[in-house]
């Protein structure tokens, strides 16, 4: 593993293991405000990022796809919730699967006004400035992507789960029917580039508008994110 590789990964493991961590958190705390004490009982109420490790999905994969392609991506331990003790089960379980995204999404924004802060004792020679510019930005784009991402209507993501909660009973019970297929469906439409072409302007979008609140262009968190190993032709 060169320099170059172990920069990258120290840069992105904080951005992404808060970013999935408190996802899952954000869905225990959820679930508990919603009557189902389960996730908090098994010590998952909480934003101890190492309650919430997965071994393949937090570390080994994050590792290998930084190594192999630049670019951080993973995922916590799901959170797990019995639907039979919500008060409401059917409609609350769209606010716990709302739940997660809207956390990526309050940390995003809070990465934003992070690097805000930061820009204000930025010094380009020093490897310390640099490094909390780049964790900022790194901060930013994966919470607006696992946000975005999880708000695909397909089930078993958080966008499947509130679809499914809002429909009416027999269409929820034949949507519910899909999600033995919903991961390799999401898989496809990634493999196919389907997913990125309708997430992306999306992703751009949000990640523009927190370029506002963060103080810093546009172009210049793109140029930061290209030299991060992303290229996915932000506009």
């Amino acid at each position: 593993m060169d320099a170059a590789t172990i920069q990258k990964i120290t840069i992105w493991i904080l951005p992404v293991l808060l970013a999935v961590s408190l996802h899952e958190a954000a869905h225990a705390w959820m679930a508990d405000r919603k009557g189902d004490s389960t996730a908090r009982l098994l010590g998952r109420l909480t934003f101890n990022p190492f309650k919430h490790i997965d071994p393949v999905g937090t570390i080994l994969v994050p590792a290998l796809m930084i190594t192999f392609t630049g670019f951080a991506f993973g995922w916590a331990k799901p959170v797990p919730v019995d639907a039979r003790k919500l008060k409401n089960p059917k409609k609350d379980m769209v606010w716990v699967a709302l739940a997660g995204p809207a956390s990526n999404f309050i940390m995003a924004f809070l990465w934003s006004v992070f690097l805000y802060v930061s820009l204000f004792f930025h010094d380009s020679r020093s490897l310390l400035s640099l490094f909390f510019l780049y964790m900022s930005i790194a901060g930013m784009f994966i919470n607006i992507l696992l946000g975005v991402l999880n708000l695909v209507p397909i089930l078993p993501l958080d966008g499947g789960r509130i679809l499914s909660g809002l429909l009416p009973l027999n269409l929820h019970q034949k949507y519910s029917k899909i999600e033995p297929y919903g991961l390799f469906i999401v898989i496809a439409l990634m493999i196919s580039g389907v997913i990125g072409l309708l997430l992306l302007p999306i992703i751009s979008y949000m990640l523009y508008m927190l370029s506002i609140i963060s103080g810093l262009e546009f172009e210049v968190i793109v140029v930061r994110l290209l030299e991060l190993g992303i290229s996915i032709g932000l506009k």
